[in-house]
This record gives structure tokens, sequence and C-alpha cells, in this order.
């Protein structure tokens, strides 16, 4: 059985390390653009922030959460103007952020067990909200991070990364247009202290193998496959890594191989 409380935690524990990142920026670096096009670091924290909100939402009020969206000018900008809906000076956007996912947190801690939630597409149990969550953090971390010329240590943390990855295989197929795969994919993965991640079955075929942290980057759509140490055997392996997505929703802009821009 998943261990809510240890989610919440490394839930935390992935927020607070993003937050010592962009605490002690002066105002004025919180408007440096990120790779996401049209996105500064104040976009990446008002982005998490406002998806925290709609996850309160969701876990407190389902009406709400629904109105949320039946109401949005435009549906296709919901992510877009969410974050320019949560733009704030720095300092408010901090302290905003910083009370949303503590309430998120508290409300996941609270959620009857068993109970799913309404999400984009989708419903969710709170533990399956809170990996989303860790996923989304640490993806936008990743921005912030590359920004500021930060090179991150991969934690342990990244198993809730790669394990959503590996979960969301279909949905990456589904976004893109593209038939349900039958075969089985087995990913084993370099764990960040040296131990072996493994997902889906020992004898399938198609497999993925490579380094965690390239895996979680791959899912996430903050590299090109062709930037990454991730070896794919099988067809449906292959056509995995072109469409891997770790997100609800549409398909994102992928990042363009090194050298020739990046896309959000």
């Amino acid at each position: 059985m998943v261990d809510l409380t240890a989610l919440l935690a490394d839930l935390a524990a992935e927020s607070e390390q993003l937050d010592a990142l962009v605490a002690p920026l002066p105002p004025e670096a919180w408007a440096r653009p990120t790779p996401a096009p049209g996105w500064t670091i104040a976009h990446q924290i008002a982005h998490l922030a406002w998806t925290d909100h709609v996850a309160h939402l969701a876990a407190t009020d389902a009406a709400a959460f629904f109105a949320s969206v039946t109401s949005a000018p435009d549906p296709s900008r919901l992510v877009d103007d969410g974050a320019d809906a949560f733009l704030a000076a720095p300092a408010a956007l901090l302290a905003r952020w910083r009370a949303g996912r503590a309430a998120l947190a508290g409300a996941l801690a609270a959620a009857p067990a068993g109970e799913k939630l309404p999400w984009y597409g989708t419903r969710m149990s709170p533990a399956s909200m809170a990996t989303a969550r860790i996923m989304e953090t640490w993806a936008h971390g990743e921005d912030v991070a590359d920004t500021l010329g930060v090179r991150r240590a991969p934690t342990a943390r990244l198993r809730h990364v790669a394990h959503l990855g590996f979960r969301t295989l279909g949905h990456g197929f589904a976004a893109h247009g593209r038939a349900m795969p039958t075969a089985p994919v087995r990913v084993e993965l370099v764990a960040p202290h040296g131990d072996t991640w493994a997902f889906g079955p020992e004898d399938a075929a198609d497999r993925v193998t490579g380094p965690a942290l390239d895996f979680c980057l791959l899912v996430t759509q903050r590299r090109h496959r062709a930037d990454l140490a991730l070896v794919a055997t099988g067809p449906v392996a292959d056509e995995w890594l072109d469409v891997a997505q770790a997100f609800a929703g549409p398909p994102g802009g992928k990042r363009e191989a090194a050298g020739s821009g990046v896309a959000r």
C-alpha cells in the first residue's frame, strides 16, 4: 500500500529544494526567461501555485474545481492563463506558493481513504495527486535550475517521477493520437545511488534502459531523447520515447535536440 505520509514528505522536500533556489533571488531575477517560451522564473512558480490551488479545490470542493474548468475563457490556454493569474511581486508570489502547497498537503492528508479526486480528463487518488505534484515540482524546478545555471543532484525522490512516467505509457500514445500498444515494456533504470529501479515484466521483449535522471527528463519533456543516454529495444519502446509524457492533457511542445532551440 502506498504511504501517503511519505509521499507528502517527499513533496515537501522537493518544494523546499526549489524554494531554496528562488527565495534568495533579487526581484529582477524573477523576470529572467526560462527554457519554456514566454515563461519567466516568476511564471514557473506562479504555475506551481496555481496548480496547487486547483488541486486543493479538487480535494476539497469538486464543484468549484469543475466550475474553474467550465468557466475558462479558452480551455487551450488554461495552464498559461492560470500562471498569468497567479503572477505577483516575488515576495507575495513566494508567500502564495508556500501557503498553497501547505494547504494542499493538509487537504490530501485529510482525504478519505479510497477517494478519487477529479482532475483534467481523469480522477486521481490522493497518493496519485501527491505523486503528480512531485513530478511537476521537480520538472519546473529543472527549468528554474537551467535558467540559473545550477546543476541539482538527483535524489531518490526521482523514483516517484520515474514510476509515474512508466504508468503513463498508454497516455503518451493516446495523447498523440496513436494506437495503444499491446506489447508490454520493461524499464530498468540506474538510480542516483547506483541501485536499479525496474518497472514492467522481466520477460518483456520491448525495453528501455539508462539513467533514471535521463528517463525523468524525457517523460517530463525537459530534454530531447537525442540528448539522453536512454536505450530503447523493440518498436514499442522506441516509439514510446517519442511520445512519452508523465503529465495529463494534450501533448506538450517537446524540447528540441541540443543546439536547435527549446520548446515547452
